[in-house]
């Protein structure tokens, strides 16, 4: 792949490739977060109406272009609109309602990408897809898209009638590589967003009271010095965590790593300046263990 540093949608939008996490930041701790991953050099903010952290998200971009001279149009934000609850879906008159209410937390004109979080009740996210389409058309939006998605959910917004999706965030890691729904959005110029891409490091996700979907042993394998992700990033000169966000940007992925901490956020940021060899990318092609650790293909329940 070449070293560019942003793909292109569909609706002649550059996404950064390197994109800032900012789920599980408390909202009083997110300001800083962010303020500092622009400073550190991201162009690309991750948030959700579920996260309940826009706010911070907000206040930290406003921190974070005055302490740069950076413009809004620098940084690229993505918020996603949370589907609802049962009994309580949202539709095409409550989707918009949402999305104003994230644009005042965020205190912004505008995103740069909406997604509906999860392909919950047929009707109902179609009803919400609608809406964004709508949000889309009159510049709110400038672009759109889903989380969670596997084909045949966007196959129902095709049947309906519907534009397809400008990007779909999905797990995307080694062990849960999903090729052939990154090959039908490849096919269909929908970009895969990677979320998760550090799932397989043993300290993935260990924040108390949140579940990562990991077992034990899988942690411990995380640990072994045998490790190959330990072995090829020796190899590099560079960290597992910086070869499993590289391996992601080399397959075309936008990646949303996340860290409180300026220096490892400075170090997750260092990804343009190596390359992974074919050898060593087709070891990891045999890694794949299916389904994802946060979240199945089928239709979710629960937030990711």
């Amino acid at each position: 792949m070449s070293e560019q540093l942003t793909r292109t949608l569909t609706t002649g939008v550059e996404i950064p490739y390197l994109g800032f996490g900012t789920y599980l930041i408390p909202d009083a701790e997110t300001a800083d977060a962010v303020e500092a991953a622009i400073i550190a050099g991201y162009r690309h903010i991750d948030t959700a109406e579920v996260y309940d952290n826009e706010r911070g998200v907000g206040e930290g971009l406003r921190r974070g272009l005055a302490a740069t001279g950076l413009t809004r149009a620098d940084v690229f934000v993505t918020t996603k609109l949370w589907p609802g609850n049962p009994g309580a879906f949202k539709n095409t008159e409550t989707t918009p309602r949402a999305f104003d209410e994230s644009l005042d937390k965020l205190g912004l004109d505008y995103v740069d990408l909406y997604l509906i979080h999860a392909p919950f009740e047929p009707a109902q996210r179609l009803d919400q897809w609608r809406a964004l389409v709508e949000l889309h058309k009159n510049g709110k939006a400038r672009a759109i898209g889903v989380s969670n998605f596997n084909t045949g959910h966007i196959q129902e917004l095709v049947a309906a009638g519907l534009p397809l999706p400008h990007a779909n965030q999905i797990e995307l890691h080694p062990w849960s590589q999903n090729p052939g729904i990154v090959a039908y959005l490849n096919d269909n110029d929908i970009t895969p967003i990677a979320y998760s891409s550090l799932a397989p490091l043993s300290t993935w996700r260990t924040a108390p009271g949140h579940g990562s979907g990991k077992t034990d042993a899988q942690r411990a394998e995380g640990r072994r010095e045998d490790s190959p992700f330990k072995a090829m990033a020796a190899k590099y000169g560079v960290t597992e965590a910086q070869l499993l966000l590289r391996w992601g940007i080399e397959n075309g992925f936008p990646v949303l790593p996340k860290s409180t901490n300026p220096a490892r956020m400075r170090e997750n940021a260092d990804l343009f300046a190596f390359t992974i060899d074919a050898t060593d990318l087709a070891a990891i092609t045999t890694m794949d263990r299916g389904n994802g650790l946060v979240w199945g293909t089928d239709d979710p329940t629960h937030a990711a």
